[in-house]
């Protein structure tokens, strides 16, 4: 009874807490872990032990998953570099340099317990800052990388303690011994990874139930993250952490190809949701901690200066490592990208990636696998505390201004819409080729022209996002809203009909979840931003050969009369967007309109290129290849 009450207080504390940290501005981690601190100092408050066990081997294998199903595989090996040089050498250069920092202030403590200290110190957590950077609409490609780093850097730490905690125990250890040690780690995470992933796949090919299906997801990290701890050479074990990454990246890159697209959305909100409770119960369990951990101080022999001094030293000195590491290896980490044309991130993106090394949720449960034998323990887990609140409140209560004072934009609405109705064009153009082919002599032209109607008002809809026509509503806004309000009245006559008993429930339940899942897709739906760059909508990278059409055509034409689509004026329509002709400059309208003046253009006149006639969007289209550029 007292575990469920404990287990039910502390899921309210973190929904309430993060709902109100959610209204209030603040990042959800940060006011979770400040209750939690002021918890413990209450008298009789109830402060659950927070053991290496619970976290490394619960909360830390679904966690490294939630993140790892998520991401990229492609963003991820074409950041390499940069991961590598964050996640694995600056762990071990900062571990090196807390370890000198320790040695140096705390008198007779030997070199490996100050490393020790390091390894606990050193990785970023893999939750806060990345939810902080993506809260504050940073550039993509740096919360990439802050991800990228976030997933690995846990296994070097891990690695760099236990070659840490062997040589305080023998005395010394070998450069033969820490290079068994970290190839451990990598190739047996790697391969436990790859097995379980492989596993998993074969076990989905299989399966089309989705709650079977979310059941195997759930497993998953334990079932790659034990095994992988289980690998042991000498006093050296595998990487759990490398494995559930390894796992989770590939899964969730083969997932469209394995899943069903109910079992991918009963995933994604469960993930979600175990994500939102893991993840905020950790940060308010390391708040309640600290009255354990400062009451342990008293048998310390160090006196209250010297330990001050030392968490004050070691505190610093992982923020001014992190930021000089990002400054002088700028274009190292960032080297250019000659194929997508990208240039070097500017200074402002390089200093927020130096700022946002906030420490959790491992550097904390990783001070407590310290053996209580080692010289000044007590204090070592109270200057890992110090690290975690410290990062947390200096370095996470300011990323957010900085990012807004260093004027960084996240991604823009317009670009990401021209990128999706890129993508969803050639996908449409793709169905409608197969339609052709598939179709039998016995299918109706009504029932074809339906199907052809419902796959090209796909694209269209994410092409009239990129406009910018004041309050005007688009068509599919027109009908998202209309569909809302009708969807409203159906729920409602289905309920009245529940409510009299004369239907089944099974019978009103499927109806019901038929409406829910036409309500997820049009809610789900982005609606238009209000974050619209004043910058110019670039075109997308090339998706298929380049267009000798887009390469010959010019970039800008001056319009045929007053700039206005004179077709629609003559036919009494309203355009949605307009297009411009590359040839001859006439303007017309977009397909989304009923005219479709652009189009039929075209089709009239054979001119190949038109682009974009509104404002602050510069990408064009070849109607003969199909291609934007």
């Amino acid at each position: 009874m007292h575990v469920a009450l404990g287990i039910l207080a502390l899921v309210a504390a973190v929904v309430a807490i993060a709902a109100f940290a959610q209204r209030i501005g603040w990042p959800a981690p940060l006011l979770l872990m400040l209750f939690g601190i002021g918890a413990s100092f209450v008298p009789g408050f109830p402060s659950p032990t927070l053991t290496p066990d619970l976290v490394l081997y619960g909360f830390l294998p679904p966690l490294l998953y939630a993140a790892a199903v998520r991401s990229s595989l492609l963003d991820f090996h074409e950041h390499r570099r940069p991961i590598a040089s964050m996640s694995v050498l600056l762990v071990v250069v900062t571990a090196l340099a807390v370890g000198l920092i320790t040695w140096l202030i705390v008198p007779g403590i030997p070199f490996a317990v100050g490393f020790a200290l390091g390894a606990v110190v050193a990785p970023p957590d893999a939750v806060a800052a990345t939810a902080i950077a993506r809260s504050v609409g940073l550039p993509r490609r740096l919360v990439t990388i802050l991800e990228g780093e976030s997933l690995v850097n846990d296994a070097t730490a891990i690695t760099c303690l236990r070659v840490a905690l062997v040589a305080v125990g023998a005395g010394a250890v070998s450069v033969t011994e820490v290079t068994v040690g970290f190839l451990t780690a990598a190739v047996g995470g790697v391969a436990v990874g790859l097995a379980v992933a492989a596993l998993a796949g074969v076990i989905r090919r299989y399966n089309s139930n989705a709650v079977i299906d979310t059941a195997i997801s759930l497993m998953i990290p334990f079932a790659a993250y034990l095994p992988a701890e289980q690998i042991r050479v000498h006093e050296f074990h595998g990487s759990g952490v490398i494995a559930v990454v390894v796992a989770g990246l590939i899964l969730g890159h083969k997932s469209p190809a394995i899943q069903s697209g109910q079992s991918r959305l009963s995933e994604r909100v469960n993930w979600s949701t175990v994500q939102f409770v893991l993840e905020n119960a950790v940060f308010l369990l390391i708040g309640l901690q600290a009255r354990r951990i400062v009451g342990d101080l008293q048998s310390s022999e160090l006196s209250g200066a010297r330990i001050a001094g030392l968490c004050a030293a070691v505190l610093f000195g992982v923020i001014a490592l992190r930021l000089l590491w990002v400054a002088g290896q700028r274009f190292f980490l960032f080297r250019r990208d000659r194929k997508a044309e990208e240039p070097l991130p500017p200074w402002q993106g390089t200093l927020v990636i130096g700022w946002a090394g906030l420490r959790g949720v491992v550097t904390l449960a990783a001070a407590f696998l310290i053996p209580v034998t080692v010289p000044h323990r007590q204090v070592l887990v109270f200057v890992a505390m110090v690290v975690t609140v410290g990062t947390l409140l200096l370095q996470g209560l300011t990323l957010a201004g900085l990012v807004r004072h260093l004027r960084l934009r996240g991604p823009d609405a317009r670009s990401d819409a021209l990128q999706a109705a890129t993508v969803l064009q050639s996908a449409s153009i793709a169905a409608l080729a197969e339609l052709e082919r598939v179709r039998q002599p016995t299918d109706s032209d009504e029932t074809l022209g339906l199907l052809r109607e419902r796959i090209s008002s796909r694209p269209h809809e994410l092409w009239e996002r990129l406009g910018a026509n004041g309050n005007e509503e688009t068509p599919a806004e027109q009908y998202r809203r209309l569909r809302l309000q009708t969807l409203r009245a159906e729920r409602d006559e289905v309920l009245r009909i529940r409510s009299s008993g004369a239907v089944d429930h099974e019978v009103i339940s499927a109806v019901l979840a038929t409406l829910d899942i036409e309500e997820s897709t049009l809610t789900l739906a982005v609606d238009r931003s209000a974050r619209l760059s004043a910058e110019p909508v670039q075109p997308p990278r090339q998706l298929t050969d380049a267009c000798g059409h887009l390469a010959a055509a010019s970039q800008a034409v001056p319009p045929v009369g007053s700039g206005v689509c004179q077709d629609c004026v003559r036919e009494g329509t309203r355009p949605v967007h307009l297009r411009i002709c590359l040839d001859c400059g006439n303007v017309g309208c977009c397909n989304s309109s009923v005219g479709r003046h652009a189009e039929r253009h075209f089709q009239d006149s054979h001119h190949p290129v038109m682009r974009s006639f509104e404002p602050g969007e510069i990408w064009r289209w070849c109607f003969v290849d199909e291609q934007v550029g």
